[in-house]
């Protein structure tokens, strides 16, 4: 997983009041758990571009006061009007700890239903992931291309042979392709309809 460096600052003034002012500075004030005890700080808006705006999940390299802390985004927040990151808490990245974080889904090839016509949606594009961060992916990839339409795609189909454990619920539908106007049959169901009489006419 690609680490992001982010040089921040502790915070040593507390409460609505101070975080206001460290936005209007162009500042995100953040939180990080999993040690000891919390460690508050603020860090600028701009160094969170490539970890927040990413299609991957990515790892934060926290440099505080001379020393470094590995942390993932646990959540997030952002402002209800301009869509601004107004604050984000942190876990601290711990050796032999298991962390959970949000990953990307990542679908690729074109399905067979959206060839055919069929509407494709694409209901769950994050998964809820839980391991110890080597294992952890950046996005998780799944392959499409024989989805027809009527089919879907769910969280238990993906799990298999992953060294980390999702937790979604496995019957939470991922994609799937639904009939619309302009649908047309699948070729296969064709040819195996028109062969069917010929074969019971042959017996």
């Amino acid at each position: 997983m690609q680490s992001v460096t982010l040089q921040g600052t502790v915070r040593t003034d507390l409460g609505t009041k101070y975080a206001k002012q460290l936005r209007e500075q162009g500042h995100v004030p953040c939180v990080m758990y999993g040690g000891e005890q919390p460690v508050h700080f603020y860090a600028p808006t701009l160094a969170f571009r490539d970890l927040v705006y990413t299609a991957e999940a990515r790892m934060a390299s926290i440099e505080l006061n001379g020393k470094t802390y590995q942390a993932v985004i646990q959540d997030m927040q952002f402002h209800v009007l301009n869509d601004a990151l107004t604050h984000v808490d942190f876990i601290q990245v711990l050796d032999g700890k298991p962390v959970t974080i949000q990953v990307p889904m990542i679908l690729t090839g074109n399905a067979r239903g959206v060839r055919s016509g069929g509407k494709m949606k694409f209901s769950l594009r994050n998964l809820k992931v839980k391991g110890l961060i080597n294992d952890l992916p950046s996005s998780i990839e799944h392959d499409i291309t024989e989805l027809r339409i009527g089919q879907a795609i769910r969280v238990s189909d993906i799990k298999a042979g992953k060294p980390y454990e999702i937790l979604n619920a496995d019957n939470a539908v991922v994609v799937s392709i639904a009939m619309s106007r302009n649908a047309v049959a699948d070729t296969d169901d064709e040819v195996a309809e028109e062969a069917a009489p010929a074969e019971a006419s042959a017996e």
